[in-house]
């Protein structure tokens, strides 16, 4: 077997942290980089057998890229700490690893969500193929985009058979929260860039994001889970927007730190 580490970020992590290393028993090591948890994480972790590095948040891609530096093996499989590695995914990483992950630079699968006690299965929300496993010496968490990151490599990118369950929301105002967060930081993302907006954008964008999603990648055969989160999808695409538009009007887009603190 060629040898392998699972590379992990968290933050108050402790009510779903424990499936995910459980998934990761497999692996040869498990590197867990914590930004300064209080609930516990860092105990389960290092109870799992997990190294635990602290280290302070300064965005998603620098603190995954920061993970697979600290990895003591080249081929790493980077996780969140809400995703788990599905039995049949980890059938066919195991198979891989057999082969020495031959011909490959990296490795993408599917990743599916639970919404609300059932998997999204349809829509904008699967079959989301993202590349989590890969050769550090041929490419990882690059580019300087901290939201959304996403990682590459320089090589053939291969397909595996199975599923990364994910479980990103804990409820519908965590939800909402994380997505209001997120379009924030893109919005400060594409600004920083020269990227503006425009009247069309504001008005079509978020449209298009609901009606791709819901009909024309059939988010609706998910049910009422299929259509509460493709308007959610097109909420994030509506916040962005906007945000976007007030920044180039010279608007503030979060509320400013009190005094004491700046």
């Amino acid at each position: 077997m060629a040898p392998l580490s699972a590379c992990i970020i968290a933050f108050n992590e402790a009510d779903r942290i424990g499936d995910c290393l459980a998934s990761l028993a497999f692996c040869d090591e498990i590197v867990v980089v914590d930004s300064g948890s209080t609930d516990g994480t860092v105990a389960l972790c290092e109870a799992a057998g997990a190294r635990v590095l602290q280290r302070p948040f300064d965005g998603f891609r620098s603190q995954k890229r920061f993970a697979v530096e600290q990895a003591a093996h080249d081929w790493v499989l980077c996780l969140d700490a809400d995703e788990r590695v599905g039995a049949e995914l980890r059938d066919a990483i195991q198979a891989a690893r057999a082969a020495g992950f031959a011909g490959a630079a990296g490795y993408r699968f599917a990743r599916l969500s639970d919404y609300f006690g059932r998997f999204l299965r349809h829509g904008n929300a699967y079959p989301d193929r993202v590349l989590r496993l890969f050769d550090r010496r041929r490419g990882g968490w690059r580019g300087n985009r901290e939201i959304h990151e996403a990682a590459s490599v320089d090589g053939p990118v291969r397909l595996l058979a199975g599923d990364l369950v994910h479980y990103p929301y804990r409820s519908l105002e965590q939800q909402l929260a994380k997505t209001g967060r997120y379009a924030r930081m893109m919005a400060e993302h594409e600004f920083a860039r020269g990227k503006r907006a425009s009247v069309a954008k504001l008005v079509l964008a978020p449209a298009w994001r609901f009606w791709r999603g819901y009909l024309l990648r059939g988010g609706f055969l998910d049910g009422w889970r299929g259509l509460v989160y493709a308007y959610v999808r097109a909420n994030y695409v509506r916040q962005k927007s906007i945000m976007l538009w007030l920044l180039q009007h010279g608007q503030p887009v979060a509320t400013p730190a009190p005094r004491a603190e700046r």
